[in-house]
């Protein structure tokens, strides 16, 4: 299968709903960079985790699919200045994860519903930080017009799924951390710097969709 086809979005659908890896609900523990911090597992597992959603937006290209990152601003009291997915809490009146989702990227980042399928889900990520987030997996058609919430987000950039696929590209990097040492995925993209828990999402993904 040539790149142009294995990294289609079309062949990301067809994967993104016959994963290997087992059940998603039973195989969290098999994925994220806290196999690479196995002292953090019992944190993890004592912790009141709350829930929340990301989207990982994969947009139908006919030269291979891209990816929609987002760059958040300084000013946010979590993660700022990070690169991640558009998502966050899973508020009372979500129907799902996907309603989650879909209504955080358009609230961030006002990419349209309409254009936006959900094709499946990831196992979740539990991060030491009190968060249950289940990556919600999506195709999205070009067409769409995106106007960013200054509040929550500085930029907007996409970056090809070949890219993101390629194990080559996955680095561990490792930071002091309330005094321990702590160790995490990271993925440098040309001036960019994916690394922690949207990296692992990533990494997550190669290793269910494409490994």
């Amino acid at each position: 299968m040539n790149d142009a086809l294995l990294y289609s979005a079309g062949e990301f659908r067809k994967r993104a709903g016959n994963q290997n890896g087992g059940p998603i609900e039973q195989s969290w523990r098999n994925h994220g960079d806290h196999l690479l911090n196995p002292d953090l597992m019992p944190v993890i597992e004592g912790l009141r985790l709350k829930d929340a959603a990301v989207l990982v937006p994969v947009v139908d290209d006919d030269d291979g699919a891209k990816v929609i990152f987002t760059q958040r601003t300084a000013t946010l009291r979590k993660h700022s200045g990070q690169i991640a997915f558009p998502g966050g809490a899973i508020d009372p009146g979500d129907a799902s994860p996907e309603t989650a989702a879909i209504r955080e990227a358009q609230e961030e980042i006002g990419l349209s519903p309409a254009f936006v399928e959900p094709v499946g889900r990831l196992p979740n990520y539990l991060a030491p930080t009190g968060f249950r987030i289940t990556p919600v997996l999506s195709v999205v058609r070009r067409g769409f017009e995106l106007q960013l919430n200054p509040d929550e987000v500085d930029e907007v950039f996409e970056v090809p799924l070949s890219f993101l696929m390629e194990p080559a590209n996955h680095r561990r990097g490792s930071r002091v951390w309330d005094g321990r040492e702590r160790h995490f995925y990271e993925l440098p993209y040309h001036e960019r710097y994916i690394w922690g828990i949207t990296a692992s999402i990533v990494r997550t993904l190669y290793e269910r969709l494409y490994a």
